[in-house]
């Protein structure tokens, strides 16, 4: 996975890390790489700060290659490794924290009230470690409180005194949990493409239809439904996370950073295994993805059925998740490419929903869920098979929008920085606006809400969304096209003046667009502008 700080792109793998200088996108070069082996090595980034999860039963506290032997040793490390980065290209590894599960993935949560400390979440799906390597450590059933499953980890790290990290709570969010519903009867197994038309129509309408009972579904019900989680994905903002768990998503009240509460829990017998999450930037609708094969198989060939390792798409209303509808990546792949449902992260495209998402050998793609009943794809990159004759792991493990560029982890060849281009779906304006959003940092399940600074482009983004969806008159998109140019062209004093009187006519007009949202957004922008000294 991917870590973003500064000019700095941080790549886990599974011998460690690497650093790549991205500041030139087309031309990265590798800063440094930092070998220590473990399972995954997923990486996070606060500050100077680096959090990389361990979880296999071969890490080492020391990094040695030589991995560990014993049933029960106390140089294995299953957890979380901090290292200082105030040095990129000389990292220091100055603690770990050592979980009962070890670490899948990890997320790191802000807390505004207390900005001396950040919080990791911790999801171990691994079996549980011996007590006696780590006391406390119980493989219990659910109905035991002191077992290490049916809980996630919570560590607090001291931002000035990272050595001094330790767990501080392990919430039981999966209490209750139990054999996962169904969201309508099972349907046939061989639905393929060629009927997707049809479904797509009745689902526009209907409840999704139920699909084969995946392993995280019907399987987990013997034992209390899930134990883990996968990722948890954290927005600050609104004060929620995305957990997803196996066979369930779960929406997280994380206020009380050290505290999450699960307040609402969903599955689908299409869904094999809870992936990720990712939320709208208003925080009303939240995507779940389904790593259905874990990765290594096709799950992208014309016979298989469209919601078999996709993304399932919600609605957050009064604190419950409500399901609308499904996407997966349209093109067909071969049975020698692994594709399904992997890492993304929105793209800064101001008044829409737009994802960018790895899809292994599937490749990138690029889509709109701004209605969330229909999803539509903008984009796509896409190689083909690693082999033609035989299925190996390559492709997109993750890919994520980082201040201008799309950056993805790729399996088999490292490293790939696109850029986005013009369409008919997307204009010049939207990626002229996206790409005024700049980062510090990013990390892949921490969410951060999008914020867009003053400038043409944005005005004239809403401009093209307006005409693409007929939301104003011809003319008075044309006029407001004009009067923004002749804005641009004054400066100071006048130029402010021009744009207010612009805002005012436009604040005036809201009410007769056929998109009184969109236009409110536009004449927003305008006045935003105007006030820019």
């Amino acid at each position: 996975d991917l870590a973003f700080t500064g000019n700095y792109a941080i790549q886990g793998n599974y011998n460690g890390y690497q650093v790549y200088d991205i500041s030139n996108p087309a031309a990265p070069k590798l800063k440094t790489e930092y070998y220590c082996p473990a399972s995954q090595s997923d990486v996070s980034v606060h500050r100077n700060l680096l959090f990389v999860s361990g979880e296999g039963n071969s890490g080492r506290v020391d990094c040695g290659g030589q991995g560990v032997q014993d049933t029960v040793s106390m140089e294995r490390l299953r957890g979380i490794r901090i290292f200082d980065m105030t040095d990129i290209a000389n990292p220091k590894y100055v603690a770990n924290v050592q979980t009962c599960r070890g670490s899948h993935t990890h997320t790191v949560v802000e807390d505004p009230r207390d900005a001396a400390n950040v919080y990791v979440y911790v999801s171990g799906s691994a079996g549980v470690r011996s007590p006696n390597e780590l006391p406390g450590c119980l493989d219990g059933p659910v109905s035991d409180p002191n077992s290490a499953r049916f809980r996630i980890e919570v560590i607090k790290i001291p931002v000035a005194s990272p050595k001094d990290a330790a767990i501080v709570s392990s919430p039981r969010i999966f209490n209750d949990l139990v054999a996962p519903p169904q969201h309508g009867p099972p349907a046939s197994d061989t639905v393929g493409r060629g009927a997707r038309a049809a479904a797509a129509a009745a689902r526009a309408d209907a409840p999704p239809a139920g699909g084969r009972a995946g392993a995280g579904a019907g399987g987990g019900a013997a034992r209390g439904g899930p134990n883990q989680c996968h990722d948890i994905t954290v927005y600050p903002a609104i004060g929620l996370a995305g957990g997803a768990c196996g066979g369930y998503g779960l929406l997280l009240d994380i206020r009380d950073v050290a505290n999450p509460r699960r307040i609402d829990a969903v599955a689908d017998s299409n869904f094999s295994y809870w992936h990720s999450a990712t939320f709208s930037n208003d925080g009303s609708k939240v995507l779940f993805s389904d790593e259905w094969g874990g990765g290594s198989a096709p799950r992208c060939r014309s016979t298989d059925k469209y919601e078999w390792g996709a993304n399932a798409l919600f609605t957050i209303e009064n604190g419950k998740m409500v399901h609308k509808s499904y996407y997966k990546m349209p093109a067909a792949q071969t049975s020698f490419e692994n594709c399904v449902a992997h890492n993304g992260s929105l793209i800064p495209v101001p008044g829409r929903e737009v994802m960018v998402q790895g899809w292994y050998q599937g490749g990138i793609s690029v889509f709109d869920w701004t209605d969330v009943n229909h999803p539509f794809e903008i984009a796509f990159f896409d190689r083909g098979p690693m082999d033609s004759t035989r299925l190996i792991s390559a492709g997109s493990w993750s890919v994520y929008w980082y201040n201008g560029h799309i950056v993805s982890s790729e399996i088999a060849r490292g490293l790939d920085i696109l850029d986005l281009l013009p369409s008919p779906a997307l204009s010049r304006n939207e990626i002229d606006a996206a790409n005024t959003v700049r980062f510090t940092e990013l990390n892949a399940q921490g969410q951060p809400k999008l914020v867009w600074p003053p400038s043409f482009a944005l005005p004239r983004a809403f401009l093209d969304q307006l005409e693409r969806n007929s939301g104003m008159s011809a003319g008075g998109i044309s006029s407001t096209r004009r009067s923004l140019a002749a804005a641009e062209r004054k400066s100071g004093k006048a130029r402010r003046d021009a744009l207010s009187s612009l805002a005012t006519k436009l604040n005036g007009d809201v009410n007769s667009a056929n998109d009184k949202a969109k236009a409110r957004m536009l004449a927003d922008a305008v006045r935003d502008l105007a006030a820019v000294r």
